[in-house]
């Protein structure tokens, strides 16, 4: 876990809204990651900054608990080119607490997230983040970045 500030960015994506009451969350979120591989929605968002996944949890109504967006995608230079079939969304620099879980996916994330809401951290609520790169292509040995504005 370590503190860090990250620049402005923007993500082009697919979304969903949900909750994390009644376990919506995990049944709307594993939906979205299964559209963004069956549609090959990686290849089709164009000016990619890196080859990462970013999974961001914004437009919060309240805490965790409450409703919320969850925008899959990729970083993107700008949004001048985001088609009709896919959202875009900016986000202002901010400072995050980051947490690297390593081990088996999607285990290590849910476990993670289960800390995150469990402790005092005092979150901003306006975009939080996993980013999946180089370092989580092996499933069994994975580790991938969450990052919580602070």
């Amino acid at each position: 876990m370590d503190n860090i500030q990250m620049e402005a960015f923007n993500i082009v994506g697919i979304s969903c809204r949900t909750s994390n009451l009644n376990y919506q969350a995990a049944d709307d979120i594993t939906k979205l990651w299964e559209t963004f591989q069956s549609q090959s929605i990686f290849n089709s968002i164009k000016d990619k900054i890196d080859q990462n996944i970013y999974v961001v949890y914004t437009d919060y109504e309240g805490d965790h608990n409450a409703p919320y967006t969850v925008l899959l995608g990729c970083k993107v230079e700008n949004l001048d080119q985001v088609s009709d079939s896919l959202q875009g969304k900016s986000f202002k620099k901010a400072n995050y607490i980051r947490f690297s879980p390593k081990g088996r996916l999607p285990e290590i994330v849910i476990e993670q997230w289960l800390k995150i809401w469990n402790s005092d951290i005092s979150r901003a609520y306006t975009a939080d983040l996993e980013i999946y790169g180089e370092r989580s292509t092996d499933p069994e040995n994975a580790e991938v970045d969450i990052l919580i504005a602070v």
